[in-house]
């Protein structure tokens, strides 16, 4: 990763922070647009990994449109200068000022999540004097063997409607006047490394749509989600993620005409390129043997170890290559026992005043902080401004 071949460089920062490999950021996109304008598909970033400015206006220039899950992050996308129309709005809870926000601005498309949004949105529509563009989010109930913490599309989750009470209200639903339901969203979940898991959605949907069609529904869109993993155990070995295998996956097994095929990526396209440079500050024994290495970054920089047990390589970036190495469990500041980033690593012998990077982290790291324990939010340092 980067890290190592530019530390020396990075000891003028004040850490902890998120490195940011532009280059690698930029390789890709180069591959998810290569890829996906094979077979004419569609690629929203999922703004929800990371928010960070300068990583948007990258983004921005390879025409990616936006998957957002929130009101402020409709708002920041809109902010960022992407084109409303390239804009998708998913959530469970959206709240009225949100959804009359996303009203307003004309966006490609709100998903709908519940058969009561759907008769809200219909209703503040009305208000407003419009029709509002939507897609119905279906619950296609399958497994996507990931973390059970990161799963969207079992038939318990809080994610969509199921696709038997789209059926039941399908007269209701086709009945208002203010929506006009032009797509079909599902995402099943993230962090999928099995990809045929993938082969399942794409049969389902087939079924779900030619179904709904029979009802009467008109899509112009099918948005089959994201979800593709990236190699968080060895990621010098995959630093671009799969895109390839995946879009032929889908051109393959995916039967809707000719409608429209749309993604949403996020981690897939930016964890690899972000590192999380930490200090360490002591090295400590406890009772039991067990060496620990005290670092100055935390679950408030990093949350997904301690939120979802999410595994992330480390390495010191500044021990000498022929250092003895030594297991150690790394620890961060955060007055909290699960304030762990690893248990069993081993790392060349670490001291204070070591840079070590927690790597992959530029998903769901900066977009995650918080100041809990009152500490300061990490700051970030992009490779095309080092100097």
């Amino acid at each position: 990763m980067l890290s190592r071949q530019i530390a020396p460089k990075l000891r003028g920062y004040e850490t902890p922070f998120y490195l940011y490999d532009i280059g690698l950021l930029r390789q890709t996109l180069e591959s998810v647009v290569y890829e996906s304008n094979k077979y004419g598909y569609k690629v929203h970033y999922a703004i929800k990994a990371n928010y960070d400015d300068h990583l948007l206006g990258i983004i921005r220039q390879y025409g990616l449109g936006i998957d957002c899950a929130s009101g402020n992050e409709l708002r920041k996308a809109v902010e960022a200068g992407f084109d409303p129309k390239g804009i998708v709005y998913a959530g469970v809870g959206k709240r009225d000022k949100e959804l009359r926000y996303a009203i307003e601005q004309g966006i490609m498309a709100i998903n709908c999540e519940s058969i009561q949004e759907l008769e809200l949105l219909d209703r503040l529509s009305a208000e407003a004097g419009k029709v509002t563009d939507i897609a119905l989010r279906i619950n296609p109930d399958i497994d996507p063997k990931t973390n059970h913490c990161i799963d969207t599309g079992q038939a318990d989750s809080k994610f969509g409607i199921s696709y038997e009470e789209v059926l039941a209200n399908a007269d209701e639903i086709k009945a208002l006047k203010n929506v006009n339901i032009i797509g079909i969203h599902l995402h099943i979940g993230s962090q999928i490394r099995e990809l045929h898991v993938f082969e399942n959605m794409c049969n389902k949907v087939n079924v779900i749509v030619e179904n709904l069609e029979k009802l009467g529904f008109s899509f112009r869109f099918v948005d089959v989600g994201g979800g593709l993993g990236v190699n968080y155990d060895v990621p010098e070995n995959e630093p671009i993620p799969n895109f390839a295998s995946l879009f032929s996956i889908v051109h393959n097994h995916l039967a809707v005409g000719d409608k429209e095929v749309h993604f949403e990526f996020g981690r897939s396209i930016v964890a690899e390129c972000g590192e999380l440079i930490t200090t360490v500050l002591f090295n400590k024994t406890t009772a039991t043997g067990r060496k620990l290495v005290i670092v100055d970054a935390s679950m408030t920089e990093l949350i997904r170890p301690a939120l979802y047990g999410s595994y992330h390589n480390i390495e010191n970036i500044t021990a000498k290559d022929d250092e003895v190495r030594t297991k150690y469990t790394v620890v961060g500041t955060a007055c909290e026992s699960t304030d762990v980033f690893d248990e069993n690593v081993t790392l060349r012998k670490t001291q204070r005043g070591d840079l070590l990077s927690i790597k992959s982290a530029g998903a769901y790291g900066m977009s995650m902080a918080s100041r809990y324990n009152l500490h300061d939010l990490p700051g970030a340092v992009y490779s095309d401004e080092i100097k």
